[in-house]
């Protein structure tokens, strides 16, 4: 036993360089994109994966000792490490490769408006025009330019996909899905189970909501999005992957909402050369726009982030090299070299990014001192929940002294509304990325008909189709960053229903009482405390147990989302009854075929 702890005291020294090594050269690859980047990086991943599986060899030694929890634990993470290639090294290092190409391809992805090399837009500019534009025909042509990006990933993933399983078969896995299912303290079937339990929780509210959003568009758009199925066109929901539908806010909202604030001007406001067009203002607006999104942990008695989060990130898009626009907040030494990378623009998106970005730079910062295998969430879902818990909230605002009064209880409906078509709209997305991604990896899903189960998915969970006929010479999950860059998604759908969990542990926390639309914990020093606790556990024990200091419970459950929303719910049944708008829809048999 002894001699396992000092296994593990060097395992933890010696994967904490490599992971620092690697996400250094990472930092580089995505700030600096380019062949000599990707190469550097992937070498590093190599050497890391080369380490991790050495040390999971050496581990064995230990199984026939009964090892206290925590050692057991830390032993158990290290074998279900996510980052998989096969043992031997000229594999390993063609793995790595490929997933940096794969992430080279997507970040350096463009489409030229118009077939015009003068106007060539990386995915960001695509996201900005897709989530403006009312235009059938402009929304189609971005859809498709986009998309086309995925097509020549089609065959490197697929030999990437290969290799993942037989790292995950070295490490005693079924396959890749296998392993990232392993890290969630139950068995497979239990965790399928839960999945497919609380999707039935959510399926009458969300069902109800699309019927409402397709009555919107079809009066909108006319035969452009009117399928028999009942199915919704994908490229007429504001997003290029249809997973949020906020672009479409103004074509759903109702028209008898009360007025109220607009945030995007509230920032603008706010934030000093909010609109310029000078790069060094433009810097400076983004930084400001940070310490405002700072605020909202330090009113929770959270600690400010280092002043090397100002100077090292990347705010706005450089227009000297090609980067990745993907947001995302690493803790570069997983200590206190806090950054995001991102490409903002000043308005209430950009502070939900960040808002999100800095959940994820807190979480970090509170397990830092804990040995390296623990250093991460509790789950892959609690991650995400916590970068979701704190958001812009009118009463926030009031006390930002930003707006100077809440608005009416009648404007709850255009409130949640808002809130659905980022939420709701995104549950049953990410719900999808990785069954589709578990049918490929078993194997049960074969090269040749990746893109029918990703239509047929899409089709049987989000009710979305294509907007024109695909064919298997496409490759459409490949223009979705978390497919070529192979990051797990299921944690996405976990943290969504989490994230409600928790937000009503900390309104109770806080003393709050009433509607939970009505909570707001802005300030609360009860509230980050109880959160700062669970945060500072890490990974070091099963989830569960993490979850019920918290929360109480020590499960899944959608209720707390169901009751945040059932306001909106009760609305969205009347007006969908008002018009004749049945929800539901049907799968078709060819789930690829467009209107």
């Amino acid at each position: 036993m002894e001699e396992a702890r000092i296994f593990l005291a060097r395992c933890n020294d010696a994967l904490l360089a490599s992971t620092v090594e690697f996400s250094r050269a990472r930092w580089i690859a995505e700030t600096y994109v380019n062949d000599d980047t990707e190469a550097l990086a992937a070498i590093a991943d190599s050497r890391r994966i080369a380490q991790v599986n050495q040390f999971i060899a050496e581990s064995h030694r230990f199984d026939s000792i009964q090892l206290p929890p925590d050692l057991a634990r830390q032993i158990m993470l290290l074998r279900t490490n996510a980052r998989l290639a096969p043992s031997e090294p000229a594999l390993r290092l063609e793995t790595t490769e490929l997933r940096a190409q794969l992430a080279g391809m997507y970040a350096k992805g463009k489409y030229c408006v118009g077939g015009d090399t003068r106007r060539c837009l990386g995915i960001d500019d695509l996201e900005v025009r897709m989530a403006n534009s009312h235009d059938p025909k402009e929304l189609l042509d971005l859809w498709t330019g986009w998309h086309s990006v995925g097509a020549p990933m089609r065959s490197k993933y697929a030999r990437f996909v290969e290799l993942s399983n037989q790292g995950a078969r070295e490490r005693g896995f079924a396959d890749t899905g296998a392993l990232w299912r392993s890290r969630y303290d139950m068995s497979d079937k239990e965790f399928s189970d839960e999945l497919e339990r609380t999707w039935k929780q959510l399926q009458p509210l969300y069902q109800e909501f699309h019927a409402y959003v397709r009555f919107k568009l079809i009066q909108k758009y006319g035969a452009a999005a009117e399928r028999p199925d009942g199915l919704i066109p994908a490229h007429l929901l504001g997003n290029m992957w249809a997973q949020g539908w906020a672009g479409i806010g103004d074509i759903v909202m109702p028209s008898s909402a009360p007025s109220t604030y607009d945030p995007d001007e509230v920032l603008r406001r706010k934030i000093p050369n909010a609109t310029s067009t000078d790069r060094d203002q433009q810097i400076d607006a983004a930084k400001a726009l940070a310490r405002l999104a700072e605020s909202f942990y330090t009113s929770l008695g959270l600690d400010p982030l280092p002043e090397t989060f100002y100077e090292r990130s990347q705010f706005i898009r450089p227009r000297d090299r090609e980067v990745d626009c993907q947001a995302t907040g690493p803790a570069i030494d997983y200590d206190l070299d806090l950054r995001v990378r991102m490409c903002m623009h000043i308005d209430a998106d950009g502070l939900d990014t960040l808002l999100h970005e800095m959940g994820h730079l807190q979480y970090q910062r509170a397990y830092r001192k804990l040995p390296f295998l623990f250093r991460d969430g509790a789950n892959d879902g609690f991650h995400e929940a916590v970068s979701n818990l704190v958001y812009i909230t009118p009463e926030s605002l009031r006390q930002l002294r930003l707006i100077d009064t809440i608005p009416p209880a009648e404007a709850d409906i255009p409130l949640l509304l808002g809130r659905a078509l980022n939420e709701l709209a995104f549950l049953p997305f990410s719900l999808l990325i990785d069954k589709w991604r578990w049918e490929v990896f078993s194997g049960r899903t074969k090269p040749e008909d990746y893109n029918n189960l990703w239509w047929a998915l899409r089709a049987q969970y989000q009710g979305v189709a294509p907007p024109l006929t695909r064919t298997e010479a496409d490759f459409d999950p490949g223009a979705k960053f978390h497919i070529p860059a192979n990051t797990p998604y299921a944690g996405k759908y976990l943290a969504t229903i989490y994230r409600l969990q928790l937000y009503k542990a900390m309104c109770d926390a806080s003393g709050h009482k009433g509607p939970l639309i009505r909570c707001d914990f802005f300030g609360s020093k009860a509230a980050g405390t109880k959160l700062k606790s669970m945060l500072e556990a890490g990974a070091s024990q099963p989830w569960q147990v993490t979850f019920k200091k918290m929360t109480g419970q020590d499960h899944l459950d959608a209720n707390p989302l169901v009751e945040y929303y059932q306001p909106l719910y009760i609305w969205l049944k009347q007006q969908n009854a008002l018009n004749s708008s049945r929800p539901g829809w049907q799968v078709p048999t060819n789930p690829m075929k467009g209107n």
